[in-house]
């Protein structure tokens, strides 16, 4: 379910668990709204891209493009713009249900210097992972983006590092599991479980104290 949150009110939610000031806007000439514009949008695009969370996957026929490719291939297509990474997970050539995907392609740069599918298909399906606004983002997601705010907003909100490592490890875990534990990897589980479990909100209340 979708938690219709803002990325104001998820960088507030951070700045609450820092115990500093909440924000009105990224331009509201406050400290902590120029930080939080600097890092919110990196924040926002590593942490979508640390996993193929399921509801940041799309699918879509490409365009080709009218010009050749300087290369050995016929044709090339043009790249969503929402893609959050540079590399789709699929690649097919047909639309149907059950369609196999192809291998014969690659991805390469346009004489006009953008980035483009370069295959000898003639018409190119792809399954790849979107950027979302965060109003569709469901609540364990934001839950997560959040400790991951408070990871990255604390040494400068709070000048203490220890801060800092401590969020790390509640949004990530610790070294030795590879940062991949902590909230994330419960994010993870109920994201392949496709289900949203009350106990999320919990999670915020016993690992601060």
């Amino acid at each position: 379910m979708a938690s219709g949150d803002t990325e104001v009110r998820i960088c507030n939610k951070a700045l609450l668990l820092l115990g500093a000031e909440s924000i009105n806007s990224f331009t509201d000439g406050s400290t902590a709204g120029n930080a939080c514009s600097l890092i919110y949008p990196d924040v926002k695009a590593t942490t979508l891209g640390m996993y193929a969370w399921s509801f940041t996957i799309g699918k879509k026929e490409l365009n080709r493009d009218v010009e050749t490719p300087n290369s050995e291939w016929s044709y090339q297509f043009t790249m969503p713009n929402d893609m959050l990474t540079g590399v789709p997970r699929a690649v097919r050539a047909s639309s149907s249900a059950g369609s196999p995907t192809i291998t014969t392609w690659e991805i390469g740069t346009t004489l006009g210097g953008y980035t483009a599918l370069l295959t000898n298909q003639t018409t190119i399906f792809i399954d790849y992972q979107r950027s979302v606004e965060e109003g569709n983002m469901p609540s364990y997601f934001t839950q997560l983006l959040t400790y991951q705010l408070a990871w990255h907003l604390a040494e400068v909100m709070t000048d203490q590092t220890a801060k800092s490592e401590y969020w790390r490890g509640v949004a990530l875990g610790i070294q030795v599991e590879g940062y991949r534990g902590g909230f994330f990897r419960q994010a993870v589980n109920i994201d392949s479980a496709g289900q949203t479990p009350s106990v999320i909100q919990d999670y915020l209340l016993t690992d601060v104290r």
